[in-house]
Formats: structure tokens, C-alpha cells, sequence
């Protein structure tokens, strides 16, 4: 496996880095745009108030979505000791650090950066941003149905009924491969659109609508909460640094 590149990527909306894999650790993180890391396991999205971790020897791929620069750095230990890929938090000072760290030339000045970008990623808490992967095919189906309309606002007992599979069922489901509820992946899938859209420059009310919440001041409050900032901080940043 190869080394796990430090380098600024720009990608254009759109733009992929096909499938591979780092005998290191890495560091994925949008420092303009938005960008997901995709495994067999699911999928992770992150703007640019989060970064995406990919352990070592993990077969991923990265799509990004509006113009976006990709900022990498690959990492020989774990400060983090996770074994699965993670959405993170980047405070500004983490933020700076990474930019700083992906514009300079290996050097001494870069290793004395590292050190203090280490400390500074063992603060970082994870965020339960993720779309799992799912394996059961009644699972599989009702996840299409709502990835293809993330607004669709029918009970799971209503697309149960479209899919062949009872509401019991489908929410033990939803338990046992994604740990998570029915409500809790409907909001992480409808966040993931949102980003998405926001990245292309839809305005907020239209992103609101089209994922799924009645009013644009319950996405705005939805998306805060996850991101830290409000969509419409983020769209105005869609192309440049924050």
C-alpha cells in the first residue's frame, strides 16, 4: 500500500478520487466545499467545521460536491486510537494547523507543526455524521426509497408496506446495522442531502424543503446543531475559505 499523501487537492464539483487504500493514517478535510468519504461501510460527509478520519488500510473514495479544496495529511500514528473511519470537530485553531500543514514542505518546521497538530486532534470529539451501508435488502430498498426523495415524510410502517416488511422488522433493522433509529438515519440522510445541495448554491429555503423539514428555521436549527454554523454561513462559503 502507499504512503498516505500530505498535499492540497482541488477538486471541481463532482470530482472523485477512486477507490484505494494508505498503509497510514489520514486526515480528509474541505477546506472550501464539501466533501464524502465513501467505504464499504457507509459514508461519511463533512464541511468544512469537521474532518473525515481514515484509518490506516481502509479501501475508500472521496467525492467532492461544489468546488473544493481537499486538504490530506497522512499520519504514521493513531492519536485518535479509532480503528473506523470518523467525522470530527476542527476547532479554528485545528482548522489553521491543517491548511498550514498541507501548504508547507516536509522540514523540520513541518514535524515541530505535527506535534502540535497531534495534541490538537486528541481534542477533537467525533460527530455521528455517517450514512451506513445497509446489507438486508428490505433495509437496502427502503433506504432507496428515501435516498431517491429525502422528503418523503411517510412512517416507516408505510414504506414497510411498499418494501414487503413489517414496522417491527424494519426498525430492529435499522438497530442491529446501523445502531441507530428509524428518525436518527432519516435526519443523518436528510443532513447529507442538505450539504449536498448547500454545495451546489440552492438557497437555504429551497434545501429545506426539498430534505424533508416544514419550515427553514427548523432545518437551520437541525443543521447548527450538527455543523456549528448555519447553512447559509456555509453556502456563502461554498468555493472559498471560510
Amino acid at each position: 500500500m502507499p504512503t498516505a499523501p500530505t498535499k492540497l487537492l482541488r477538486l471541481a464539483g463532482g470530482g472523485r478520487v477512486d477507490r484505494h487504500r494508505h498503509d497510514e493514517h489520514q486526515i480528509v478535510y474541505a477546506s472550501a466545499g464539501v466533501l464524502s468519504v465513501a467505504t464499504d461501510a457507509g459514508t461519511w460527509i463533512a464541511p468544512a467545521t469537521r474532518a473525515i478520519w481514515v484509518p490506516a488500510g481502509t479501501p475508500h473514495e472521496h467525492r467532492a460536491y461544489g468546488t473544493t479544496d481537499v486538504r490530506l495529511v497522512g499520519l504514521p500514528v493513531n492519536p485518535l486510537g479509532l480503528d473506523a473511519p470518523a467525522v470530527l470537530s476542527v476547532s479554528p485553531l485545528l482548522r489553521e494547523l491543517i491548511i498550514a500543514y498541507t501548504e508547507v514542505d516536509p522540514s523540520e518546521e513541518r514535524l515541530r507543526m505535527r506535534a502540535v497538530l497531534l495534541d490538537q486532534l486528541r481534542l477533537a470529539t467525533q460527530q455521528p455524521l455517517r450514512l451506513p451501508a445497509a446489507r438486508d435488502s428490505r433495509l437496502v430498498a427502503v433506504c432507496a426509497l428515501l435516498a431517491k426523495d429525502p422528503a418523503d415524510t411517510r412512517s416507516l410502517a408505510s414504506l414497510g408496506a411498499q418494501v414487503g416488511a413489517s414496522e417491527r422488522t424494519l426498525s430492529r433493522l435499522f438497530r442491529a446495522e446501523f445502531a441507530m433509529t428509524f428518525p436518527q438515519w432519516r435526519t443523518q440522510l436528510r443532513l447529507h442531502h442538505a450539504l449536498v445541495l448547500l454545495a451546489t448554491g440552492e438557497p437555504v429555503t429551497t434545501v429545506a424543503h426539498r430534505c424533508g423539514w416544514a419550515t427553514a428555521s427548523a432545518f437551520i436549527d437541525v443543521f447548527r446543531r450538527a455543523f456549528g454554523n448555519t447553512p447559509g454561513a456555509m453556502s456563502s462559503a461554498t468555493g472559498r475559505d471560510l
